[in-house]
């Protein structure tokens, strides 16, 4: 196998700074410098990867529900139940409608073999989390 190792996963946002608070508040991820583009955009800081938001005003082509066969990127956790409550504790729920912003869709045992959960960001795109090994 080569010597690879994924460095960033780029997203595109609509409000930058409303995504970035997003993106800190709900997962923690630290603001990091970022060189003068002629797009704007944020850095943030995940365990040596990074997210980069992109600023794009005209959006994406996501409209409808979470749908976990969906582009989508996935952050790994340890502490899966932990990142639950946390989440739940910022307003996220499993209970409300697909079309409600704040939706959870969770997946405690499924053929993966691991924990998943799935949420969309402010922009709708689909962000996963999952306890795999």
């Amino acid at each position: 196998m080569l010597d690879l190792r994924v460095h960033h996963v780029s997203i595109v946002v609509t409000d930058l700074e409303r995504s970035v608070a997003f993106y800190q508040k709900a997962f923690g991820l630290e603001r990091l410098a970022r060189p003068p583009f002629k797009t704007d955009g944020a850095w943030l800081a995940c365990h040596g990867i990074q997210i980069h938001l992109i600023l794009y005003p005209e959006g994406t082509f996501r409209t409808g529900p979470i749908d976990n066969s969906d582009y989508h990127f996935s952050f790994h956790t340890r502490d899966f139940y932990g990142i639950l409550d946390h989440l739940l504790e910022q307003g996220f729920r499993e209970d409300v409608g697909e079309d409600d912003p704040m939706r959870l869709f969770v997946i405690r045992e499924g053929l993966a073999g691991f924990p998943q959960l799935y949420l969309l960001d402010p922009d709708r795109n689909i962000v996963e989390i999952n306890g795999a090994p």
